[in-house]
């Protein structure tokens, strides 16, 4: 790899100022200051970036985060903070989320430089599972189970919510477990049944559990049995 994509990529510079730094001999390959960002490196070099050692990351990275309120989960916007503050780089650079929350949506979120994996959790064809703790502004009605099972149709849309399972916890909170991903969905399926959410905390994907010693805003990396959960799921 080239070193200024190397730099780039770890530090999260562009190229032209990986290229300025190296002029300003900020960069050291195994003892000695390098200033040519053509110079290949790899992973058996010893590369310094302003005294400190930078890291290669080697194969595929699974995290989950704990996301927080006022936070979005695209990689700009204006308005709101996104959840790759959380990350230093490289690993920021890198990773993109396997499904998205609402702003205003706390709870669990993938993250992975996986594609392959992500498309696995996101595409509709797989319908990866998904819960959540909603509670709600008026009590939970009686018939609000058989309609979540039997399907919901949504304001705009010409078909109903596939099959979801509710699980009445108290007056006002239940669990709700869906297989698909509609524009708001959970607001909406409860809209359509005369409530209106006002909590909504994510807390599983697939076989992925958000664990509870994670604060918002803290990560971990995916154990391999966690990893394999979303797939085989």
């Amino acid at each position: 790899m080239r070193l200024d994509k190397f730099l780039s990529e770890q530090t999260g510079l562009t190229r032209s100022q990986a290229s300025k730094a190296l002029k300003q001999s900020a960069v050291q390959i195994n003892g000695e200051i390098e200033k040519s960002g053509a110079r290949k490196v790899s992973s058996q070099d010893e590369i310094l970036f302003e005294g400190e050692r930078l890291e290669w990351l080697e194969g595929n990275q699974y995290f989950m985060l704990h996301k927080p309120q006022g936070v979005v989960c695209s990689n700009d916007d204006g308005d709101y903070p996104t959840i790759y503050q959380f990350f230093d780089y490289p690993l920021a650079g890198k990773l993109h989320s396997a499904g998205r929350l609402d702003v205003d949506t706390t709870g669990l979120v993938l993250l992975t430089d996986d594609g392959q994996w992500s498309h696995r959790i996101t595409s509709p064809k797989h319908h990866c599972e998904k819960t959540y703790l909603v509670t709600l502004a008026d009590p939970v009605e009686a018939n609000y189970q058989q309609a979540c099972e039997q399907g919901i149709l949504l304001r705009g849309e010409k078909e109903p919510t596939k099959p979801a399972k509710l699980e009445i916890l108290d007056d006002y909170n239940v669990n709700l477990t869906i297989s698909e991903g509609r524009y708001h969905q959970v607001k909406r399926m409860f809209a359509a049944l005369g409530n209106k959410v006002v909590g909504l905390h994510r807390w599983r994907v697939g076989d992925v559990i958000l664990d509870e010693s994670l604060d918002e805003g803290e990560y971990r990396a995916l154990t391999a049995e966690e990893i394999s959960g979303v797939i085989n799921e």
